[in-house]
């Protein structure tokens, strides 16, 4: 299995467990708490392009996370671009 392969799975299996411990997340929801967690996207353009989502679809899934829960919080909009900066909330 090829390492990239191997870094899909792992996100993937990382997702399902952050559904399974919230069962309110969707699978969009779920993705931008890991995607955050390890680094790989901190806006929802970025996070879109490297799932391969409508953009459209994950301001949607972020504007009602970050609305519904007190993990994630948007520290930026970029009104040009749509593009939505965000961070795990301080503890």
């Amino acid at each position: 299995m090829s390492e990239e392969a191997s870094d899909a799975g792992r996100f993937l299996a990382l997702v399902a467990a952050a559904q399974a411990r919230d069962v309110r997340l969707t699978s969009i929801q779920a993705g931008l708490l890991v995607a955050t967690e390890l680094n790989i996207a901190s806006d929802s353009r970025s996070f879109a392009r490297s799932l391969g989502i409508a953009h459209a679809l994950v301001l949607r899934e972020l504007n009602a996370l970050a609305e519904r829960d007190d993990r994630l919080e948007i520290v930026k909009r970029d009104p040009r671009t749509l593009r939505v900066f965000y961070r795990l909330a301080k503890s």
